[in-house]
């Protein structure tokens, strides 16, 4: 896997550390982003067209849960993510899976294991422990809803689900306040809610413990 292009994102220093340890002898000639929030990991997607993979942890600020997958899966659809995540939670790796993953392996795993899960999932492979197995149908449910945002409107509804207004959410994303109001009504009629406080109910359904398992 020499010359790999990839971004690691994690808000632990060390996480990431350990991470370029674990594929230093795979990063020769290759390219390395590193982002310790959602901020930094769509700032780093918008500098690096060519990609192959994508190490994201679940936990960052600026991203609730699942999201940052889901937002991943829209923006590159070709580009290949792999949960690093402190979470073992059967719950949480079959929604990882769910979501769009295309692997799963734990910070808890020895380097050899992170490395061998990065090779299958670049082989084309899904690289999944035995307990993502499960599907879950309200999940799936979910997971189709959600796939038919665009990615501005994913993080419009982000936006939402923190309880900004229409103005606070032209500020932030730097729309005009028009186009965001265009945005919520098209969240609103994709996800078939009826209001705001509903998507924001669907955005908590994200979370990666939601189900009472925690990370």
């Amino acid at each position: 896997m020499p010359g790999l292009r990839l971004i690691i994102a994690d808000d632990h220093p060390l996480m990431r550390a350990a991470v370029l340890h674990a594929l230093r002898d795979d990063l020769e000639g290759g390219c390395v982003f590193e982002a310790a929030s959602f901020g930094e990991l769509e700032a780093a997607l918008a500098a690096a067209p060519q990609l192959d993979l994508v190490l994201l942890d679940l936990q960052m600020p600026g991203a609730q849960g699942f999201s940052s997958l889901l937002y991943l899966r829209g923006e590159r659809p070709e580009l290949p993510v792999l949960i690093v995540s402190a979470s073992e939670q059967p719950r949480t790796l079959q929604r990882a899976r769910q979501f769009g993953a295309a692997g799963f392996v734990p910070k808890s795993a020895p380097i050899g294991e992170i490395r061998g899960a990065v090779r299958r999932v670049l082989e084309g492979e899904l690289s999944f422990p035995p307990q993502a197995a499960g599907r879950d149908a309200a999940d799936a449910e979910l997971a189709a809803r959600l796939a038919q945002l665009t990615p501005q409107q994913l993080r419009v509804l982000m936006c939402m689900a923190d309880g900004r207004l229409n103005k606070q959410i032209a500020y932030d994303l730097g729309l005009a306040e028009n186009t965001v109001k265009v945005h919520v009504t098209a969240i609103l009629r994709k996800l078939g809610c009826h209001g705001r406080t509903q998507a924001a109910l669907t955005v908590r359904a994200l979370r990666a413990d939601s189900g009472g398992e925690g990370e």
